[in-house]
């Protein structure tokens, strides 16, 4: 893909996850001296990294004096009334528009900036170190070539997938967009077990929180499976059988994680 596909590059929105992005787009040469960011509350940390890799700053979306060849929205969803007009100036008839906003549907995109490419994309917040997991899924207008653009900006801070139909959304975020929580509330639920079973609480901190990142990291870097790696660990008759059959009982933790799951695609629905 032709560097020269991605610039100009608009962000719109500078925090957490639009920060993160921002990060991993500098750290793979994909942002520099081409790329805007409209954010009027850029400071410390975030206003240092931009002057060091000379980025330019805007405080609105009025100042912004180019037509990008991709705009990122990375605002919340709430702000997008007032965010759409602001910049439907800036969006050429070929301007990959990607959002990122939870729950903002294309159609609504569209209505606010026209039926040029539009990508809608549900990132989540391991992209803050270069882990997420991005799911997009695009109008009739992009192309194979815009979704490689796409791709090459959420790759730079994780990985990502596509998908053809939009109503998926709500699943994916249920999955992978609320999924960093569930596996946080794991790592608080076995610290909590391991206290009751009576080490000092923050061993068992320590050690459910270095458990879970290590076994993120084996599982990220094995070919093999979940499924496989879990009967890795597993003796017949041994410790970790004993547990398992607890956790993969009847009413364990697949019915319950499916359930919360549905209830979270379901509310996005509602959201939505």
């Amino acid at each position: 893909m032709p560097l020269r596909s991605l610039k100009p590059l608009v962000l719109v929105g500078a925090g957490k996850m639009g920060g993160a992005m921002l990060a991993g787009w500098l750290d793979h040469g994909l942002a520099g001296p081409d790329t805007v960011i409209v954010d009027p509350g850029i400071q410390g940390d975030m206003a240092d990294l931009i002057a060091r890799h000379g980025v330019r700053h805007a405080s609105t979306a009025a100042d912004v004096d180019v037509t990008p060849a991709v705009l990122v929205l990375a605002v919340k969803p709430q702000s997008m009334a007032t965010v759409l007009p602001a910049v439907k100036p800036l969006v050429g008839p070929r301007t990959i528009v990607v959002s990122v906003a939870a729950g903002t549907t294309i159609a609504t995109l569209a209505a606010g900036l026209g039926d040029g490419p539009i990508v809608r994309v549900m990132p989540n917040t391991p992209a803050q170190v270069g882990q997420g997991m991005a799911v997009a899924v695009g109008n009739a207008a992009v192309t194979a070539a815009d979704r490689t653009v796409v791709t090459a900006l959420t790759d730079a801070v994780g990985r990502t997938a596509w998908i053809d139909d939009e109503s998926l959304m709500d699943a994916v975020t249920a999955v992978s967009g609320s999924g960093p929580a569930y596996v946080f509330l794991l790592a608080e639920y076995l610290a909590k077990a391991g206290e009751a079973a009576g080490l000092p609480p923050d061993v068992a901190a320590l050690a459910a929180r270095q458990t879970v990142a290590g076994a993120g990291a084996l599982l990220a870097a094995s070919p093999l499976d979940a499924a496989t790696l879990r009967q890795n660990v597993t003796s017949p008759g041994g410790t970790t059988a004993a547990a398992l059959a607890v956790l993969m009982a009847d009413d364990g933790l697949l019915p319950i994680l499916t359930d919360a799951v549905a209830a979270a695609a379901r509310r996005g629905r509602e959201l939505g």
